[in-house]
């Protein structure tokens, strides 16, 4: 299997080069962030002319997930249980279902906004409910296949950012999102891309502003946390960085896993 994430920024606007995508690059189901759109605007029909199924959930706002598959898409389930609200609202963060065997997730973690914001509270309570979820369902199955795949707005370590003394005041590398990212590897998750595209400058989001992606000053934020059981059947990984270069591109480049057959 070949499963990717993407934070795809507008997936009317980008379909099909996002199908193109998938297509050249022959994967098999991929995870879709931040595809401002509601479910009735989704264009399934660009993925479903190239042999995938689809499943999304969207509030119209900036926020949105899916999964597209093309080797089955069973047990669909949107957002997850005590999924915190902001604003009285649950927000569309997160998609799962079980695509050949391994139940993949796609994940908008919320942004945080600021320090002292109000969104970073959300945030941080976000997170844990979600680590909450997934580490008692590892705990129950500890040979379950999971993919927690996404736009998780953490850089994990001052490796994943071009400057760690830029972000010194801003968002994703507070100590307390980094601690709460960290809860997914105690709870047994790994990060299966690290062995296969590791050191410093491995990026996958670079901002519009500023000329970000021509400098390289970019974050690593996209990730798979995989389960011990799906993390042995990982045999490479990389980011795709020539989608970040293409005309109109989302500011985040896709990130790839090879999955051997179980």
């Amino acid at each position: 299997m070949r499963l990717a994430t993407w934070n795809v920024n507008s997936i009317r606007a980008r379909s099909e080069d996002v199908v193109a995508w998938m297509t050249r690059h022959a994967i098999d189901v991929l995870a879709l962030q931040e595809t401002k759109c509601s479910n009735d605007q989704f264009p399934v029909m660009s993925f479903a002319a190239h042999g995938y199924d689809v499943a999304f959930h969207g509030d119209g706002g900036y926020n949105g997930v899916a999964i597209a598959s093309r080797v089955g898409l069973d047990d669909v389930h949107l957002g997850f249980d005590g999924e915190p609200t902001y604003d009285g609202k649950t927000e569309a963060r997160a998609i799962s279902a079980t695509c050949d065997g391994v139940r993949v997730w796609s994940l908008y973690v919320p942004n945080g906004r600021a320090p002292g914001d109000p969104h970073m509270s959300y945030k941080l309570d976000w997170l844990a409910a979600l680590a909450g979820v997934t580490r008692l369902e590892l705990t129950h199955d500890p040979a379950a296949q999971i993919a927690l795949a996404g736009d998780w707005n953490v850089a994990p370590t001052d490796a994943d950012v071009w400057d760690p003394a830029y972000f010194a005041d801003r968002t994703h590398t507070s100590p307390a999102e980094r601690a709460a990212f960290a809860e997914f590897a105690e709870a047994g998750f790994f990060n299966s891309a690290d062995p296969f595209a590791p050191g410093p400058d491995t990026y996958t989001f670079w901002d519009y502003q500023a000329g970000r992606f021509d400098k390289n000053q970019g974050m690593r934020i996209d990730f798979a946390l995989c389960s011990p059981a799906l993390n042995d059947r990982v045999f490479d990984a990389f980011v795709d960085v020539a989608a970040r270069q293409l005309k109109g591109a989302s500011d985040h480049a896709p990130l790839v896993l090879d999955i051997s057959s179980s």
